[in-house]
């Protein structure tokens, strides 16, 4: 018997660009700077499927730090078979305050200078072909592009 348990494996789900509208702040607030961005649309590609983001969404964001962002990003994705999935998306996305700064500001950052990982909460309907996803704990990764966001979605087996 091994001493340690075996971690989950994970496995490809997606792959989406997000098209995102300029944020519109709410300003300075108890808990930090607080940001909403629209979601205005983008592409899916899949594990044996494709589809598109709808523009239906965004993504409240909070800033307690320089250095720290909460996002909470609420969209639908439409696969090519009209099945729809409803993503409810919790993220941190960490980094130095300069590169940080930069991301607000829509300029370009190396992904590797910055931690962006989400935990999606996907659900459908229980009657089309990916009703698994609503029994389905997901994990992801991101990285914030000018105008729009690449979310990589795993499946956690």
């Amino acid at each position: 018997m091994d001493e340690y348990p075996v971690a989950p494996q994970l496995e490809f789900f997606a792959s989406a660009t997000v098209e995102v509208d300029p944020p519109i702040e709410i300003g300075q607030t108890i808990d930090g700077m607080r940001k909403l961005i629209p979601i205005r649309g983008g592409r899916v590609r899949g594990r044996g499927w494709n589809g598109r983001v709808l523009d239906a969404g965004a993504d409240f964001q909070l800033y307690p730090s320089a250095t720290t962002s909460y996002l909470h990003a609420v969209y639908v994705i439409e696969a090519e078979d009209g099945s729809r999935l409803f993503v409810d998306n919790q993220a941190l996305r960490t980094g130095s305050a300069a590169d940080l700064a930069k991301l607000v500001g829509g300029e370009p950052v190396d992904p590797a200078r910055i931690y962006f990982r989400f935990t999606p909460r996907v659900t459908t309907a229980v009657d089309n072909g990916f009703a698994w996803v609503n029994d389905t704990v997901f994990l992801g990764s991101g990285r914030r592009l000018p105008g729009a966001v690449q979310l990589d979605f795993f499946a956690v087996r």
